[in-house]
């Protein structure tokens, strides 16, 4: 027979979903100097640091 989850685990799982949608993956391609062919590069970004990593070079 299976153990119920406790409620503490219940209202810790609740709170990390919330601070989960905060964050974005996100893949920007990026050319090659040397050969021209694209990479692609993939960070997971808080939200609100979205536009200062789409403008880095």
């Amino acid at each position: 027979m299976a153990k119920a989850a406790s409620k503490n685990a219940k209202i810790k799982d609740a709170k990390a979903s919330a601070e989960a949608k905060n964050w974005t993956k996100v893949i920007r391609a990026v050319r090659s100097p040397k050969s021209g062919a694209y990479t692609f590069k993939e960070a997971i970004v808080h939200k609100d640091k979205l536009k200062e990593f789409l403008a880095q070079k």
